[in-house]
């Protein structure tokens, strides 16, 4: 074991074969191993990174789009959740290109090297996607980014088409989440977390401003 290992987490619940998780491992181990140059995580998450970070965002997969021959994350950071599901997506052969937007050079420079080193298919696009007009894209994926009304907004006037908003929402989300139905209209569908019992996820559609 090394000095970041975690023992608090099981494969049952979350239908990881073997060979992903191992994968997955080795997706974690680079991100401890970047953070000691670059804020990628908070240090106080590094001990229980598998089950906070990477099975966090593994959990989503089943609300992708497999339809749609692409994939956002939109502030994509050390690659939570657009490497995660890229990893997954390529084990179950589905054939979808991850496009990850993350401003921050250092950072977009960490998901090239992984991407690479992984063997994804990933596309990282070093802008502020808030400059960005008429994207397409089919599932987009947001986690650790700006407030859900923010997000909402973005996607309403920068995305032109897309299939469905796939939003983490922390202990505080109900309080954004009843922010968010005030200046917005859109469909969407409660998720509770596996990994938190103080979050949940949100399956948007169709969100249109009031």
């Amino acid at each position: 074991m090394d000095e970041y290992s975690d023992n608090s987490l099981t494969l049952d619940k979350f239908n990881v074969p073997r060979e992903t998780f191992s994968r997955l491992s080795e997706f974690r181990e680079l991100i401890i191993e970047k953070n000691k140059e670059i804020n990628l995580i908070s240090t106080n998450s590094i001990n229980n990174s598998m089950n906070r970070h990477i099975l966090d965002c593994a959990q989503v997969i089943d609300l992708i789009d497999i339809n749609s021959k692409t994939c956002t994350d939109i502030g994509s950071g050390a690659g939570l959740p657009g490497i995660v599901l890229s990893i997954l997506l390529r084990d179950k052969k589905i054939d979808m290109k991850m496009n990850l937007y993350e401003k921050s050079y250092r950072k977009s420079s960490f998901l090239r090297a992984v991407s690479k080193k992984l063997k994804l298919d990933t596309e990282i696009f070093e802008e502020d996607i808030f400059k960005k007009k008429n994207l397409v894209s089919g599932s987009i994926v947001v986690r650790a980014f700006k407030p859900l009304p923010v997000i909402l907004d973005l996607v309403e006037k920068n995305f032109k088409k897309y299939t469905n908003l796939i939003v983490f929402m922390g202990k505080n989300g109900k309080q954004l989440l009843d922010e968010a139905v005030k200046v917005c209209k859109f469909e969407y569908k409660e998720k509770k977390s596996l990994t938190s019992d103080d979050s949940f996820l949100l399956n948007i559609k169709n969100i249109k401003k009031k």
